[in-house]
């Protein structure tokens, strides 16, 4: 009876050792309500937004995202200087552990510079996600029309 007991700790105390060390995977990271907007055929660049829930119990960044549709890909933030927002390049997006990053039109966002060709309202357009942590997680993002402000309910 007492080695069964001991051995029942021992498993237990293995268990929770082994979820103590386990690295984050991206499946823990909820993506919401991501999409493009549409681009003029004369544009060269355009922006992705979508919204993440941390459900890994510790912080992590979003690092940066691949996308074929354009030649570079970037995070991108806007700076008030003044009385005008200026978009600016970051190393990274800080998301919390339980928290959410919201990348939003004038606020944090993905930005795909020296498009492929333009972004066409109704494309999906597959974008991978790079985590610090959680690793990489593909989304589908769908495209826009211009001037949109949020995707719609289900997306």
């Amino acid at each position: 009876m007492f080695t069964r007991i001991i051995i029942m700790k021992l498993t237990a105390l293995t268990a929770a050792l082994l979820l103590a060390v386990s690295p984050a995977f991206a499946g823990d990271m909820e993506i919401s309500g991501a999409f493009l907007r549409a681009s003029p055929k004369v544009a060269n660049a355009g922006a992705g937004f979508l919204t993440i829930k941390n459900a890994t119990g510790q912080d992590d960044r979003l690092i940066g995202a691949q996308a074929d549709i354009s030649k570079t890909v970037e995070l991108h933030t806007h700076i008030k200087d003044g009385e005008v927002l200026r978009m600016r390049p970051v190393e990274f997006i800080a998301v919390p552990a339980g928290g959410v990053a919201e990348l939003k039109p004038g606020a944090d966002h993905v930005m795909f510079i020296n498009l492929v060709k333009p972004l066409a309202e109704g494309q999906k357009v597959p974008v991978t996600l790079v985590f610090e942590k959680a690793g990489k997680k593909q989304v589908d993002m769908p495209v826009m029309a211009i001037g949109t402000m949020a995707a719609p309910a289900g997306h």
